[in-house]
């Protein structure tokens, strides 16, 4: 088990984490929070509730869902996040708005704040117990199945491939039949990871119970922590990704899930040392030819 201490994720991250899942007032609250942190840090829970054109106790049900006890310990969290400097200098970059008639260059900085960042707040919130069971589980699998749709379906192709490359049994299933017939075949000893950004997934979230009911060891990754995949997996892991005007693009999302799926392929690898070295070995001698 991990001793280092772990860096929180900074708030927007969490906020974002659990954003999907707050009502519409608790959601005003969380606005005016990542609008400006340094603000919220000197109000007082009355002044906040204004604010947000909300009530008192629902100031205290967005605190919760947060995970903090109460309104004095988000004024505490965003004086840090403030003193921190979590938030770009260029509000509007942070924000990931790319308005009409953008240049380039401010199209560049909005992706590069906004990639950047998810891989940092992605290491901080990312719980390194969760991970070493999750590499111990991958590590000692009799079969493991991938699943995920769209532009996550591209980042399980990405974990099949780097674990079959070391030498593990592994499938990575795109279209939602298949994955449920595989998921069917799955049991104890063997281990079904699904990948969602939102959570909310059916395709993934239905398949990841079907490989669960039949007693597999179950594995998300999403960006939000509340969502329907997490009632379904054993181990749940989280990226924390603030995407730019286009969400449909899955920029800052994917780099996201692309950190933690090679934190856990270089888990596993670190766990096989010698089965890992020698298939890595053996899989370079068979495509050396290939280059020109």
């Amino acid at each position: 088990m991990s001793t280092q201490r772990q860096s929180p994720a900074s708030l927007s991250a969490i906020i974002n984490g659990v954003l999907p899942s707050l009502t519409a007032a608790e959601a005003r609250v969380a606005q005016v929070v990542i609008k400006d942190p340094a603000a919220v840090a000197e109000l007082t829970i009355t002044a906040l509730a204004e604010a947000a054109s909300t009530s008192e106790a629902t100031v205290i049900r967005f605190c919760r869902a947060l995970g903090m006890r109460g309104h004095r310990q988000l004024r505490l969290r965003a004086a840090q996040a403030a003193a921190a400097g979590e938030d770009a200098p260029d509000k509007q970059v942070a924000g990931g708005d790319i308005p009409v008639g953008a240049d380039m260059r401010r199209v560049i900085d909005t992706v590069a704040y906004a990639d950047s960042h998810a891989v940092a707040d992605t290491a901080k919130s990312l719980d390194a117990d969760v991970c070493d069971e999750v590499v111990a589980a991958l590590s000692a699998a009799g079969r493991i199945d991938v699943f995920g749709v769209g532009a996550s379906g591209f980042v399980a192709a990405d974990l099949a491939q780097k674990l079959h490359r070391i030498g593990l049994i592994v499938f990575c299933w795109p279209d939602v039949h298949a994955a449920l017939t595989g998921a069917a075949l799955l049991g104890p000893g063997d281990v079904a990871v699904g990948i969602s950004h939102s959570g909310a997934t059916s395709d993934v979230v239905d398949t990841l119970g079907v490989a669960r009911d039949g007693g597999a060891t179950t594995v998300c990754l999403t960006n939000h922590p509340r969502s329907p995949i997490t009632a379904v997996s054993d181990h749940v892991l989280t990226t924390a990704a603030r995407e730019t005007t286009f969400r449909s693009g899955a920029t800052a999302s994917r780099i996201a899930q692309l950190t933690v799926i090679d934190c856990l392929f270089v888990g596993v690898a670190a766990s096989r040392r010698v089965e890992a070295t020698n298939a890595l070995a053996t899989t370079a001698v068979a495509v050396a030819g290939r280059r020109t």
